[in-house]
């Protein structure tokens, strides 16, 4: 089995181990389900987890590295494949791993193990997702960088709710549509980075979408372009999905003064 034979590679097991992404197998559909394909792969991913549990919490404990931080590749490969069993026992639901996997945030001392545990935590449901948020904030607050992170996962939370954690981040006090990298980071992280809740059946983000490019486009024209680009391939879902993305699309293309950037992906797209 893979797992048996990971101290061979270390950073092959941790890649062989993820799944494919939403986008890949929706490309490889001649109509897709985004629903369908975030259920098929979240109970994929859960029912390795259980039946593995062993032999996952064995490679936490082997390759959870105790030495201080090294960007060495063995040391790397420790790092990441310890992260990705880390992310299958959070699948678990278990209280015992979902304490360990805060205590490995709280007491990190790398961005590799602290990023890790902090997207595990907040995508997960459980309650200590909270004080995962406030605690990664607290610490980097005054990193800009970082702190667009902080942003990013909760853009990209499969959670049902994550839209409107999306609507509530764009109130943020740090957050600015004027500035390029956290838009990005909450609205471009959300319309291409998140599968199936921006292709929710009740068009809800195909709106969420429109209304963030009608408001960017004036500032930053050519990001406007670049998040319109979630629309590129709407012909290839069910007739609602395209009858919601087509009423989204022509209302940006209506804009009056429309940047010639953005009419021209949106143009493209409605060809």
């Amino acid at each position: 089995m893979l797992l048996n034979n990971a101290a061979t590679d270390p950073v092959f097991t941790a890649e062989a181990l993820k799944l494919p992404s939403a986008g890949y197998v929706a490309e490889n559909m001649s109509e897709v389900d985004a629903q369908a394909i975030y259920s098929v792969t979240n109970d994929l991913y859960k029912n390795l987890a259980k039946c593995h549990e062993p032999a996952f919490k064995e490679v936490l404990e082997k390759f959870t590295l105790i030495e201080p931080y090294s960007p060495d590749p063995v040391s790397a490969g420790s790092r990441a494949l310890a992260n990705t069993a880390l992310g299958y026992l959070m699948a678990n639901e278990d209280e015992e791993i979902e304490a360990l996997c805060l205590k490995k945030l709280t007491t990190a001392d790398n961005m590799t193990n602290a990023g890790a545990a902090f997207a595990v935590l907040v995508h997960s449901e459980s309650d200590l997702k909270y004080q995962a948020l406030e605690f990664f904030y607290d610490k980097w607050k005054n990193e800009a960088l970082v702190l667009d992170k902080w942003f990013a996962v909760q853009a990209s939370s499969p959670q049902a709710d994550a839209l409107r954690t999306v609507k509530q981040l764009l109130n943020h006090p740090e957050f600015s549509l004027t500035n390029p990298n956290r838009a990005r980071s909450v609205i471009g992280v959300f319309c291409h980075g998140n599968h199936h809740n921006f292709h929710a059946a009740d068009g809800s983000g195909y709106e969420f979408a429109a209304d963030q490019i009608i408001q960017l486009d004036p500032a930053n024209a050519q990001l406007a372009a670049r998040i319109a680009r979630c629309f590129d391939r709407w012909r290839k879902f069910d007739q609602q999905h395209q009858d919601h993305a087509q009423r989204q699309l022509q209302r940006i293309l209506d804009v009056p003064k429309l940047s010639k950037d953005t009419h021209e992906v949106i143009s493209r797209a409605l060809s």
